[in-house]
This record gives structure tokens, C-alpha cells and sequence, in this order.
């Protein structure tokens, strides 16, 4: 039986001594996810622990440069290594992810560990399972809080460029580099500690943001096209991608990440959707701009939830029905 979840400098006792510490994110990982997992694993490398990071499923190509990416384990491709380091764990860090269930084939193995479990994110309603944690939806990422926590245990003078770089890739990459709501004054000092750290940021940028390959710059074009439909009278904009269109292009796990904010970059858009048909399930993308609140919208239709301007959702109708439910309320549901 879990109780309300103690404060995460109350875990700090535990780690006076080498533990055996499994970290891990939410299943189809972004750059925040990547970022604070790594991040925190070179810290408590640095710390003196055995630590075995986990990605519940495949890291997409632009985070593959992230230092210390050959240490993290696939659930899905590794799942008896990963099984095992869980099974074998002291403490286990959960980052990024608000309930077991957002690891996915990791859920139940998770629910079961008998380690403590601490929780480090930002998303709204945290499942109260979690024996040690910090949530906090204001602030602009986990990697933001992985920072904040290095500096609450005093060792902001460990943080070297690894764990900058990692760091800085989940915040520039959650804040839509830097200019979204979120990207607060402290999100801006951490950079600027950075920096004096020695961090030169470009090469990041040109790893996540400049390293396309040709067909994924075609499929790109293809979706706004072929695929991505106005709705001036909503200020809306939908985009729909089916198996057929994710194949027609050999689309890889991350291909489609910030696909969703293309249609906010028309200036009467304020509310863009995403939704995508992968093997068996059919997901929901939400992004806004201003005032118009999408985890709301998420979690009242589509069994999902997240941030004020950036959510997701899943449908258990077909792809077809689905759009087409979509269509039906957003009369009901648009920006007004």
C-alpha cells in the first residue's frame, strides 16, 4: 500500500552508500526522456552507483549521439538484461512519466518492483504510487528537474559536459528551443550555468534538428501536402498519417517527432492534432498556442492528458473512425 510520496531529498540517506540503481522514461522516448535518463546516470555514475539505464522501447536515431547512449539498455529488444537489472535494483528512478502504464510492456514488472520508486516529471495528476519523488508541471522538463535535483544534493560542481549536454537536449527540445511558455527565467540560467561550463549548444542543435536523411525531408513534405488539412473556421489544423503512409516511407521510431507543430506555424492555427495509426493503435498528438488548453481536451475524449499546450491521447476506435470522431466534436472542442 502506497502512502502520499515522501519528498525526493528524504531519499538522500539511501544513496550515502554504492547502490544498485535502475533508471527509466516513458515507452517511445523523446529528447526529455533521453535527455534526464542519461543525464542522471552520469551524475550517479559520479556518485559512486551501479546504474542501469532503460528506454521501455527503441531511442530514436537523433538522440544516438547522446554521451552514454551505448550503456542504456531497449526493454523490448533486451528485455531478459533489463528484467534482471530491475529485478536486482535498489533503488528505481522514473523519469518523464506520470503512471506505470506509460512504459508499456514494462507495466506490470514496474508496478511489481520491490525497490523504492522515485518519481522525477512534470506532467499533470501523478498516479500516487511512487515512494520518493518531486512533480512539478510548471516547470519546462524533466531534464530542468534533473538539474534542480543535482543542485538540491549540493553537487552542481559535478555537472560536467556530459551531463550538460544531455541536459540541455531534453529542455531545448521540450520547450521547442526555447520559445515556448514554459521556457522560464530559470530554464535560461541553467543554460547560462551551462555554457560557463563550457557547453557550446550548436552541435546539439544540428544533432536533433539538422541531421535528416533525404526520405524523411520527402516524407516531411509529403505530410503537409498531401496529409495535413485547415480548418480556418476552428483555427485548427489536423494531421493524419496511416500504416500505409508511415511504410510508403520507411518512417522510423522519432521520424515523426514535431510533425504536430507544423500547422501552428500558420498564424490563424492555434490548435494543431496529430493522429497516427501504429501497428495496432491509433494515437493522438496535441499542440496549442496561448490560452487554449489541450491536456484537458486529451484526457476528456482521448484517454490521455499531459501539459496546457502540449499533450497526447489514444483512440481505441479504427484510424478511419477515429478522424472522423475527431472531426464530429471539434465544432465542440475548438479554440474560441
Amino acid at each position: 500500500m502506497h502512502y502520499a510520496m515522501l519528498p525526493i531529498q528524504d531519499l538522500q540517506p539511501l544513496l550515502q552508500t554504492p547502490k544498485k540503481i535502475f533508471i527509466t522514461t516513458h515507452h517511445k522516448p523523446d529528447g526529455d526522456a533521453i535527455g534526464s535518463m542519461m543525464g542522471l546516470y552520469h551524475y550517479l555514475v559520479k556518485k559512486g552507483h551501479a546504474i542501469t539505464p532503460v528506454a521501455p522501447s527503441e531511442i530514436p536515431d537523433f538522440l544516438m549521439w547522446i554521451p552514454g547512449i551505448e550503456h542504456a539498455l531497449n526493454y523490448e529488444a533486451e528485455s531478459k538484461r533489463a528484467e534482471t537489472a530491475l529485478t536486482e535494483a535498489e533503488i528505481v528512478y522514473c523519469l518523464d512519466f506520470n503512471d506505470y502504464s506509460r512504459t508499456k510492456y514494462m507495466t506490470e514488472s514496474l508496478a511489481q518492483a520491490k525497490a523504492p520508486k522515485v518519481l522525477i516529471d512534470h506532467h499533470l495528476m501523478p498516479k500516487p504510487v511512487w515512494d520518493y519523488g518531486v512533480s512539478m508541471p510548471a516547470k519546462s522538463s524533466t531534464c530542468e528537474m534533473v538539474y534542480d535535483y543535482i543542485n538540491l544534493c549540493g553537487d552542481n560542481d559535478l555537472i560536467d559536459l556530459n551531463i550538460a549536454s544531455c541536459l540541455y537536449t531534453g529542455v531545448m527540445t521540450d520547450t521547442g528551443s526555447f520559445r515556448f511558455p514554459v521556457t522560464t527565467a530559470s530554464v535560461h540560467e541553467m543554460v547560462a550555468d551551462f555554457m560557463r561550463k563550457g557547453l557550446n549548444h550548436s552541435p546539439i542543435h544540428e544533432a536533433v534538428y539538422d541531421s535528416w536523411g533525404v526520405k524523411r525531408m520527402q516524407f516531411l513534405g509529403y505530410v503537409l501536402l498531401e496529409r495535413m488539412e485547415i480548418f480556418p473556421k476552428y483555427n485548427a489544423g489536423l494531421i493524419c498519417l496511416s500504416k500505409k503512409d508511415l511504410k510508403l516511407f520507411d518512417v522510423n521510431t522519432g521520424d515523426t517527432e514535431g510533425l504536430v507543430n507544423y500547422p501552428l506555424s500558420i498564424g490563424s492555427v492555434k490548435f494543431a492534432t496529430m493522429i497516427t495509426e501504429r501497428g495496432d493503435e491509433v494515437k493522438l498528438s496535441f499542440r496549442s498556442k496561448g490560452d487554449f488548453d489541450v491536456s484537458t481536451l486529451a484526457r476528456t475524449y482521448f484517454n490521455g492528458g499531459g501539459h496546457f499546450n502540449a499533450s497526447g491521447g489514444t483512440s481505441k476506435q479504427s484510424f478511419e473512425e477515429t478522424i472522423t470522431y475527431f472531426k464530429e466534436i471539434l465544432s465542440d472542442i475548438h479554440p474560441r
